[in-house]
């Protein structure tokens, strides 16, 4: 006898839902029942929030209020045995279809399926699964294009997309040609005041991303990330920012390069902290061994190279740096996101941003109009302020802490911008306007300093806070400032010693 769907549900309590899960719920659920078939829905909550939670209760409700099957589709190998277990808990029996199910002999024993995209494509284009009675198809992760090659076997179901953030991965693309509507859930704001996701304070040292190239999928290219990030300054910049603001917390580092990563690595090691690398090269047990260290050692420090953006959640994780620039709102929604889950004694966690990302998209928890961006992507790419724009609004201010180590002193303002002006009409040289800018670092560290070491800590300070004045800029001249931001230490050391 073949058996109905609602009957292989188990009586299972699960997760209980939050008030806000509840009030999303029952939204998409008024979209169901008005619109049974040939639907695609996509409902869109922060990273956070519990869109797996919301999605497999949807599932099990939908299985049992319409006695159709469901079919959830991931774009990663780590989010379906995530789906899977969730599934389980609450009473779904499902089957999870990957490179070695070639067949569904058993297709009746489930009310549900989770599937990768390219095996399912595979498969149904091979005619080798039929899927019997289903009726809704959930896409996680739905700004992802992989997703649009399977909607041409699902036309006559409901198709519900599920995302943080209802861009398209490819502008040319957008969602809207693919969803007819999109439910908003609740807000990062509005989460982090009830309590469901950790409060972000961000630091944000800017960086010149002039040298940075755009590649074919709309975001900068890894070849000149590497050459960026891989730079000593850039990695010196990194350090220093961990030690003044993350040191002592569990820190979790986001890359564009392996060899970026594997350089911070070892920078890291040789100053005494724990630190692992993790990329897509390692292997399975490899890559379960480091993010078990990672979970249960303090203080830890985890390397990577963007694979931990979706599929891993780690709630103790206390800082996110940004150790690269990103043109996609999504991801860098998916990075700081890593750190935003509430756990008992964690209700903040730390963002240090060293790729302008902030001052792009906004802080992460301001309100954004995913309505509009859903409907209107080109604008709002366009409305997204340039690098070069951005570098050209820079105002270096120096922090309170840092003028306080230099109290001794009573102008230490330098305009190079305007010196550059100044000296340029006295037919003078570009090197002129640098060497004048050093004998003024040269003269603020003489005023403050009582021995070397003490110029020392204070030529640190002026280089990796100071001297951000200097290398902001976009055009080539700028560019050779960072090798001048070194002489500033060896002149300033030399007029102490």
């Amino acid at each position: 006898m073949t058996l109905e769907p609602i009957d292989l549900l188990e009586i299972k309590e699960g997760k209980k839902l939050y008030d806000y899960q509840t009030d999303a719920l029952e939204k998409i659920f008024e979209r169901l029942k008005e619109f049974p078939t040939k639907y695609n829905l996509c409902f869109q909550l922060p990273t956070g929030g519990g869109k797996t939670v919301i999605f497999s209760e949807i599932a099990r409700r939908y299985i049992s209020e319409t006695g159709k099957k469901v079919m959830i589709l991931t774009h990663r190998i780590e989010l379906l045995g995530q789906t899977s277990r969730h599934l389980s808990d609450i009473g779904v029996k499902n089957k999870i279809i990957v490179s070695k199910v070639k067949d569904l002999p058993d297709e009746e024993q489930y009310t549900c399926f989770v599937a990768m995209v390219e095996t399912l494509n595979n498969r149904l284009r091979d005619d080798k699964m039929d899927f019997d009675n289903l009726g809704l198809v959930i896409v996680d992760e739905a700004h992802y294009n992989s997703f649009r090659k399977l909607f041409k076997w699902f036309e006559d179901q409901v198709v519900l997309g599920v995302t943080a953030t209802p861009l398209s991965s490819n502008v040319e693309l957008p969602l809207h040609e693919n969803y007819k509507e999109l439910i908003v859930g609740e807000s990062i704001s509005s989460l982090i005041g009830k309590g469901f996701l950790s409060k972000a304070t961000t630091y944000s040292y800017d960086v010149s991303l002039h040298s940075l190239k755009i590649g074919i999928n709309g975001d900068y290219t890894v070849s000149s990330s590497e050459k960026l990030y891989g730079n000593f300054f850039m990695q010196e910049k990194l350090l220093y920012a961990y030690e003044q603001k993350a040191k002592g917390t569990k820190t979790l580092i986001f890359n564009n390069g392996i060899n970026t990563s594997k350089i911070v690595y070892q920078m890291f090691k040789e100053a005494g902290y724990d630190i692992r690398h993790l990329d897509n090269t390692h292997s399975e047990q490899e890559r379960r061994e480091i993010l078990e260290w990672f979970r249960e050692k303090k203080n830890a420090v985890l390397t990577s190279v963007s694979i931990l953006t979706t599929g891993f959640d780690e709630p103790t994780v206390e800082t996110i740096i940004l150790n690269r620039a990103t043109k996609s709102l999504t991801l860098y929604h998916q990075m700081i996101g890593r750190g935003s889950r509430v756990i008992p004694g964690k209700t903040a966690f730390t963002v240090i941003d060293l790729g302008n990302n902030a001052r792009r998209f906004g802080l992460w928890e301001c309100e954004i109009d995913w309505q509009d961006i859903f409907r209107n992507p080109d604008a709002y790419i366009e409305a997204i302020v340039s690098d070069e724009q951005m570098e050209k609004e820079m105002v270096y201010e120096m922090p309170s802490e840092v003028r306080e180590l230099f109290k001794n002193s009573p102008f230490i303002d330098f305009d190079i911008r305007e010196e550059y002006a100044k000296l340029m009409r006295m037919g003078a040289k570009t090197k002129d306007v640098l060497d004048k800018s050093i004998q003024q670092h040269a003269t603020i560290i003489r005023e403050n300093s009582e021995d070397f070491n003490g110029a020392l800590e204070l030529v640190k300070m002026l280089v990796f806070y100071g001297s951000a004045c200097l290398v902001n800029r976009s055009d080539l001249f700028w560019s050779d400032c960072l090798e001048y931001a070194w002489n500033i230490s060896i002149n300033c050391l030399l007029s102490i010693s």
